[in-house]
């Protein structure tokens, strides 16, 4: 009966193995065309606008040679490729789309709260409509469409073209984790930033010339304001791959940036504000700036768990 077992046992494991490597070469061949089939459904044509064949593809090096002096941002949200697609008509102004494609969810939703003004529109998720610019992101791709002029007809074409890319697109994306954890009372959603390169926080609040706070890919950070009352706070929330790497970053936090902190973490800036930190955890809570003591306790006693 074991010898029956056995026998029977190779070929299931075998089977097991060629099911994993089959599976995981679907899932790395599903992964390079995604951005390729998105491409084959673009419309090549819109109202009197039509498509400049071919499109341009860029990776995380060529990116810096069509994006000048804001290619980094997309790099450090581990950018794999970008489509970049021309609408030219008669008379009209030139409308550019670019799709990045991310790599996650996160990594859109990161991307795009990088810039997130403007006026909340219902395309994609979180789309945002300014002057000749809109952009959303959905799934794992961030989306960016503009017009070179703005024109009332410019206007339309760009929302018309977001709603039809958007469709394209057909599941949507799931938001960082670790904004379940920021305080919902007091919380301004529109000035949210997710983050994971010291860059990209001191873009939003210049922290330091050095990455004090470890801040790296197997990070995950939450940057937002707060208004409780007539009072302003700024939290960021750092999460670690482990309590000991959370340690470590407090207690550089607290040597180069808080080294007044009392025993409870808070400390009063030169500039009249408050400071406080804590760790819980592998997850690191940090007032950057608060109009008062009390407020930045709140905040940290707040954290979700």
């Amino acid at each position: 009966m074991i010898r029956v077992l056995q026998t029977r046992a190779i070929p299931l494991c075998l089977a097991l193995l060629i099911l994993s490597v089959v599976t995981h070469l679907m899932t790395q061949a599903t992964y390079a065309d995604t951005l390729e089939r998105l491409q084959q459904v673009l419309p090549k044509q819109l109202n009197t606008w039509a498509a400049e064949l071919p499109d341009r593809i860029f990776d995380p090096t060529t990116i810096f040679s069509y994006i000048d002096g804001g290619a980094e941002v997309y790099k450090a949200y581990n950018m794999r490729k970008c489509l970049s697609r021309r609408y030219t008509a008669p008379n009209r102004p030139v409308i550019i789309l670019d799709i990045f494609d991310m790599g996650s969810p996160q990594d859109a939703f990161g991307v795009f709260t990088h810039d997130s003004d403007g006026e909340v529109l219902d395309v994609g998720q979180n789309a945002r409509f300014r002057p000749g610019w809109l952009s959303f992101w959905k799934s794992r791709y961030f989306v960016s469409i503009y017009a070179e002029e703005e024109t009332e007809a410019g206007a339309k074409a760009v929302k018309e073209l977001a709603r039809k890319v958007a469709a394209a697109i057909p599941q949507e994306g799931a938001r960082p984790n670790i904004l379940r954890r920021l305080p919902s009372e007091g919380l301004l959603n529109d000035s949210i930033r997710y983050l994971h390169h010291p860059m990209v926080l001191n873009y939003h609040y210049y922290l330091a010339d050095e990455n004090i706070l470890n801040i790296s890919v197997e990070t995950d950070a939450a940057l937002a304001r707060y208004q409780l009352g007539n009072q302003q706070a700024l939290l960021l929330l750092v999460n670690y791959a482990d309590a000991q790497s959370a340690a470590q970053s407090q207690a550089s936090f607290l040597k180069h940036y808080l080294p007044d902190a009392d025993s409870t973490g808070s400390a009063l800036l030169e500039n009249g504000k408050w400071a406080a930190v804590t760790r819980i955890d592998r997850l690191l809570a940090i007032v950057l700036e608060a109009d008062g003591r009390q407020l930045a306790e709140r905040l940290i006693k707040s954290i979700n768990p």
